[in-house]
């Protein structure tokens, strides 16, 4: 038993992660080279090799011939009958070889053979491990940056967090932990080139599911995500289970499941919404933190008419847009905001934008429920929040009309009692 060999194919194995019958294969076609380079041609060459002791067999077949003219393929008789006394002329004997007898040159070739056959089965081995990973979060330390990009080890292979993948402001430093998205693997003769991010929406899905329970076994769904990495994430979320909450159950108790992610996302800003399939309630939702008056949705071009109180109306839109940007692209929605007072006199605001003289005289087909039913909910409801606000804006200046007149008898009486004096 070759228990060195035994000893080194074991540490290979458990190290590299290359399986024994690579190995194997590996040294028996370094054998096969070596034997090339010392005799010059191994086509009558084999090998045999005992899978548990390692123990190994090099023999030539050589055709048994009275005059030799090829050492490498013919063998005399007499020399014949020095393994094999019962040799005779055209017959096939196996010369045993001993590997210990070849030069420098050709173990070398055999070794290098060898080395270059564990590193190929490294390099594939560690490609389809990753390759298993794509589209999955991993968690890597931060190597060394080079230049614009920073070099992050994931244990047995090192991956590539380019610029335009990094979070805006995010300082990564070498000996970080960080996670990431992994985008791409490549095979390449350098070996298995791997790509990964940190500003994918789909990173945000996968810390989810690492924290949250309920998102990780399927009853509460991620339906959408729409992100500005490293400011603000919006996440539509689904419950299959009537008795469980879908934004409850990714919050957790006191928040712990968001801030986890948001923690590990360097403080940015998460926003949960419920998913909903009337449009107009999921734009609703959408906006949230800002309260929504009324939407009114076009499906057919996917457009949305929104109307937020005045107060309300720099919060929906958010900094520099942002709310209302990441609210569309949540949905699949082009959002219009206005406020009540500037929905008032903008076309496509009001009810009676909608209504044609057929539903003026009391006549009523269907045909705007049938275009508007999706969104007529919210419409209603907000269209009445509307003209109870113009309602009593004109109580209130009816009102003002009244002390004013009242402020002007007043003074007059006033002044008639001045003159009487």
């Amino acid at each position: 038993m070759n228990t060195e060999l035994v000893e080194a194919l074991d540490i290979l194995e458990r190290e590299k992660e290359i399986s024994r019958e690579t190995l194997f294969e590996a040294i028996e076609s370094s054998l096969l080279i070596a034997c090339r380079n010392n005799f010059g041609k191994a086509d009558n060459i084999h090998i045999t090799m005992d899978r548990e002791t390692c123990d190994y067999e090099v023999y030539a077949e050589k055709t048994v011939v009275e005059t030799v003219e090829d050492k490498s393929l013919e063998i005399s008789l007499e020399d014949a009958k020095k393994d094999n006394p019962e040799a005779e002329i055209g017959d096939t004997v196996k010369i045993n070889i001993d590997s210990k007898e070849f030069g420098r040159i050709a173990t070398q070739n055999a070794k290098n053979a060898i080395l270059q056959k564990i590193r190929e089965e490294e390099r594939n081995s560690v490609y389809d491990r990753f390759s298993g990973l794509t589209r999955d979060v991993v968690t890597g330390i931060v190597q060394r940056v080079n230049g614009r990009n920073i070099s992050i080890n994931l244990g047995k292979a090192d991956a590539i967090l380019t610029e335009s993948e990094q979070v805006r402001g995010e300082i990564l430093r070498p000996t970080d932990r960080v996670k990431v998205y992994i985008l791409d693997v490549r095979n390449t003769p350098k070996g298995p080139r791997i790509s990964v991010s940190r500003t994918h929406p789909e990173l945000v899905k996968k810390l989810f599911e690492a924290e949250v329970a309920e998102v990780r076994d399927g009853t509460v769904e991620i339906r959408s995500i729409s992100r500005e990495a490293g400011s603000r994430t919006k996440i539509a979320v689904y419950s299959n289970d009537p008795d469980v909450d879908a934004v409850g159950a990714c919050v957790g108790m006191n928040g712990n499941r968001v801030n986890a992610v948001v923690s590990e996302l360097g403080g940015e800003k998460i926003d949960i919404v419920n998913w909903d399939d009337n449009p107009a309630l999921f734009i609703e939702n959408a906006l949230s933190p800002s309260q929504v008056i009324s939407v009114i949705v076009d499906p057919d071009e996917k457009t949305a008419k929104v109307v937020v109180p005045d107060f309300q109306l720099s919060l929906a839109i958010g900094k520099e847009g942002q709310n209302a940007r990441l609210a569309a692209r949540l949905t699949g929605y082009k959002i219009d905001i206005k406020s009540e007072t500037q929905a008032k006199d903008a076309p496509g605001f009001r009810m009676e934008d909608y209504l044609t003289d057929e539903y003026d005289d009391g006549e009523y087909e269907g045909e705007y429920e049938e275009e508007y039913t999706e969104g007529g909910e919210s419409f209603e409801s907000g269209e009445t929040a509307v003209e109870e606000n113009m309602e009593e804006t004109a109580q209130d200046e009816a009102a003002v009309e009244e002390d004013v007149e009242e402020t002007a008898q007043d003074e007059a009486t006033d002044g008639e009692v001045a003159e009487e004096e």
